[in-house]
Formats: C-alpha cells, structure tokens, sequence
C-alpha cells in the first residue's frame, strides 16, 4: 500500500487535479516550510476538509534566552548539590564552631542561589511578554 492510501471506504480513492495561481502556491509552499512532514496534497485535504494544519515556528530570537536557562538551570543544580553536602558536614559535627563554620558557608551559597533564581525570574517574564503578547 502506498503512503497515504488507507483500506475500505474511507480510503483515497478519488484522485482530483486542480490548477491554483502563483500566489496560492507560494501561500501552500510556505504552509508546507511550518509543518513537519507534510506534502501539497496532504495540506490541500487538510484544507478541503478543514482539518487544523499545525505550524512550527522557530523564533531565533529567544535562543540566547533559552541558552541561558540552560545554563542558569546547571549553576542552580550545582549550588544544590554543594547545599547538600554542607547540610550533611553540619549534621555530622556535633561542635557549635563547625556547626557555625558550615552554617556560614551554606548561608553564603544561599545568596549565590538567590541571585540565579532571580536572574531566571526575570527571564521567564521576557518569554512570558513575548509568547503572551502574540
């Protein structure tokens, strides 16, 4: 069976010619450059039964902002990590001096934290303005 040809009634059994202007063609020829996998025919039945025809767009953009999320995501996971082990090394010392020693340097990457997650605050409200303005 080829692609596209389905069994029984439902099937593509009819096949329609049709001719369209040089502007209509360029408009099915940018639909089919936002879709993935899709060929004229299948956008053109997609049109005659009025079926959705989704597009992808790339917005290049927000790749820097992405990118930095990215990267921001990766300093939040390593402060975390060293978080961790400062709050074990405090819970393994029963002396108020390592206990303080520690609680200091932990309270020090809590600061380092806080200026990430606020950087990515801010970020996500760029992406919200531009993803809900449209």
């Amino acid at each position: 069976m080829r692609k596209g040809q389905t069994k029984g009634e439902d099937g593509l059994q009819h096949l329609v010619w049709t001719r369209v202007n040089q502007s209509k063609y360029n408009e099915i020829e940018r639909l089919i450059a936002g879709t993935k996998n899709e060929t004229i025919s299948s956008i053109v039945r997609k049109i005659i039964y009025k079926n959705p025809i989704k597009v992808y767009i790339h917005d290049e953009s927000m790749d820097l902002l992405l990118e930095e999320l990215a990267v921001i995501r990766g300093e939040i996971k390593a402060i975390g990590v060293n978080i961790n082990q400062l709050a074990k090394l405090f819970n393994t010392y029963p002396e108020e001096q390592k206990k303080a020693f520690y609680a200091k340097i932990g309270y020090q990457e809590y600061l380092r934290l806080e200026s990430k997650i606020d950087r990515t605050l801010l970020i996500i409200s760029k992406l919200g303005k531009k993803w809900l303005s449209e």
